[in-house]
């Protein structure tokens, strides 16, 4: 499949070189080989061991648990960012708190010199998806939000990345940096593209990242790019029987978009994806609405195909408003590139996730797979596809990330384990209940072992940055400059509230 890549005229850029050569050191001998059995019975055990991250898995687990309980939303993750810097803070890592302009936002650093390693934690929830940690649908009374994409797992699973990097580190005397990025607000908020804006990735040779799923790949893998907006139409009110020729309905001019958007469908490249809901419609039906506010995603693979369809949504606004006799404001909330592929980091993660295997469930673990599965589509779940490797192959996926920014500006590499049974869709109940109990913990723990060894080698090997450079710079061109999508507007720090 060709990967397609934005057609921008944009600003400024700058050319990455290979990192140096590190510095020699010698191997000392690892600090710790804990074994932990991704498996947890013995039942159909092979010993499969996680030396790197095992000496760490009841702090993952505890923050991944803890994260989950909390489940805060965007740029309000207060108590998650405390925990997640206290942790780092502890282990020996040096904060920066606040950075990009973001409370939540921050970096913890550790080692020093050539190269530097960042590793990417998110830890947002998602609003209007409340559940328990059982198999079968069941609000929490007073929690409204809920890890619906895994974020709780994702940031823990990057924590314990961190934390086995350190040690190795520690235990080795090689020169090198690992930091751990704490990157707020993915969902909708595009929390890293404000720091790469601000210049907090400006010296990262690597990136890595990952995200919970429903299946193991480390595939170099592109997603759409998705630029999105609050549109906000005023009228005026009136008495919606006894004076309606006085008003100037904001709903129908809500509806009157919606409908030319709509239309729009038919004649837009088959790979767009559209969407919105409506935030604000009025209260009481005999009162014509003077206030209305419709949220809308907007995304394609190419970021400049984005931006033809962005104007296209601009002018059905406009012209609802035109219709209507009402008055449009709109404020774009988010916008992020799609993500560059790297296939030399890929082929290293790859091999690692490869060696160690997927998933493999307990007793107890499989008896919560039976009972979820019977709520997902018929077929999608068969015992032990948990464990399957899925193969390497370049791939387009259909979701959105702001990991994508990054990828533009700094050589990045991701994967995805099994945290969900295969079949759990993201953005469900069945990924919060999951998320929540020691099913996902097994994924999230595999996940952390192989970023920490694909760092490692990134570390040891200064021919791999270079490689890896060098792709990165054939596959942004000679002329690309990044621009964000969002443009120059601040964090919105209360999308949320």
């Amino acid at each position: 499949m060709t990967l397609t890549m934005p057609q921008l005229k944009i600003s400024t850029g700058r050319k990455r070189t290979a990192a140096k050569p590190l510095l020699a050191g010698l191997l000392g001998a690892w600090l710790a080989t804990l074994t932990l059995s991704v498996l947890g019975d013995s039942e159909g055990a092979s010993g499969r061991t996680l030396t790197r991250v095992s000496p760490h898995a009841h702090t993952v687990t505890t923050v991944a648990d803890q994260l989950w309980e909390w489940a805060e939303l965007g740029y309000l993750e207060t108590q998650s960012s405390a925990l997640l810097q206290r942790t780092l803070a502890e282990s020996g890592f040096e904060i920066n708190a606040g950075i990009g302009g973001i409370p939540t936002a921050f970096t913890a650093t550790f080692g020093s010199g050539a190269p530097v390693i960042g590793i990417m934690g998110e830890f947002d929830a998602l609003p209007g998806i409340s559940q328990a940690a059982v198999p079968y649908a069941e609000t929490v009374k007073g929690k409204p939000s809920g890890h619906a994409c895994g974020h709780n797992l994702f940031g823990a699973g990057s924590l314990g990345a961190a934390l086995a990097v350190k040690d190795w580190l520690e235990a080795s005397g090689q020169a090198g940096t690992v930091r751990f990025y704490g990157t707020p607000a993915e969902e909708g908020g595009s929390g890293k593209v404000y720091l790469v804006r601000a210049g907090a990735f400006d010296d990262v040779d690597v990136a890595l990242h990952w995200h919970p799923g429903d299946d193991n790949t480390a595939s170099p893998s592109s997603t759409l790019a998705n630029k999105s907006a609050k549109f906000r139409f005023l009228g005026v009110s009136s008495h919606a029987a006894a004076g309606p020729e006085r008003g100037r309905s904001a709903l129908d001019a809500i509806e009157a978009m919606n409908f030319m958007v709509n239309l729009l469908r038919e004649h837009v490249p088959e790979e767009t994806r559209i969407h919105y809901v409506i935030t604000e419609g009025g209260i009481a039906p005999n009162v014509v609405p003077n206030l209305a506010e419709s949220f809308y995603y907007v995304r394609h693979p190419n970021a400049g195909v984005l931006a033809t369809l962005w104007d296209r949504v601009i002018a059905a606004a406009e012209a609802a408003a035109l219709g209507t006799g009402t008055t449009l404001e709109y404020e774009v909330i988010h916008g992020n590139h799609s993500v560059l592929p790297n296939e030399v980091l890929a082929r290293v993660a790859y091999d690692h996730l490869l060696a160690l295997g997927g998933p493999r469930y307990d007793k107890a673990d499989r008896a919560f797979a039976t009972e979820i599965a019977k709520t997902l589509p018929s077929g999608l779940y068969q015992p032990g596809s948990e464990g399957v490797i899925e193969p390497f192959a370049i791939k387009q996926s259909k979701g959105s990330t702001d990991v994508g920014d990054v990828s533009w500006n700094v050589p990045t590499v991701g994967l995805s384990t099994a945290t969900f049974i295969p079949g759990t869709g993201l953005h469900t109940w069945q990924a919060v209940a999951t998320g929540g109990t020691p099913l996902a913990h097994k994924g999230t723990l595999l996940a952390a072992e192989v970023l920490a060894a694909t760092a490692i080698d990134l570390l040891r090997q200064p021919d791999l940055v270079a490689a890896a450079t060098a792709e990165f710079n054939d596959r942004r061109g000679p002329d690309f400059a990044y621009m964000p999508l969002l443009g120059d507007r601040d964090p919105p720090l209360d999308y949320r509230r």
